[in-house]
């Protein structure tokens, strides 16, 4: 079963001016070690700030919260599986939120696809419940 489902669009130029602007502080404010260090790796450093940028805010949005009641930039988190496949994981008030928002009896799932364009940079949150334990058909 679906529990959320959430997007967001994200002007990578725009995550740049806010880099060149603020540096350090707006990345340590919005993004985990984890995230930084790939970014830094990255050919294109703002594109990978903002496909993570846009994944938190549809994290947020599958949440049912958006970024208000308590929820951290940092509560929620991009990395990449060894294929390539990104992730996402909670911590903290988001973790929270999504066990409250999960049925007994099932485990919740983020999917999580990220993708850009220059100058734009998307991101796709589905919020899964998956029953634990055996099928019941």
């Amino acid at each position: 079963m679906i529990l959320g489902i959430g997007t967001d669009l994200a002007n990578i130029e725009r995550i740049a001016a806010t880099l060149d602007r603020f540096g350090d502080r707006f990345r340590n404010r919005v993004f985990t070690e984890t995230e930084q260090r790939k970014a830094e790796r990255r050919k294109d450093v703002a594109g990978t700030y903002a496909k993570r940028w846009a994944a938190k805010e549809a994290c947020s949005k599958a949440l049912g919260t958006g970024l208000r009641m308590g929820i951290s930039w940092k509560d929620m988190a991009v990395s990449n599986l060894p294929t390539g496949q990104p992730v996402m994981q909670v911590t903290g008030w988001a973790a929270e939120r999504l066990a409250a928002m999960t049925p007994e009896g099932f485990e919740a799932i983020i999917h999580v696809t990220l993708t850009d364009d220059h100058p734009r940079a998307q991101a796709f949150v589905v919020i899964e419940a998956r029953r634990i334990g055996p099928e019941i058909p």
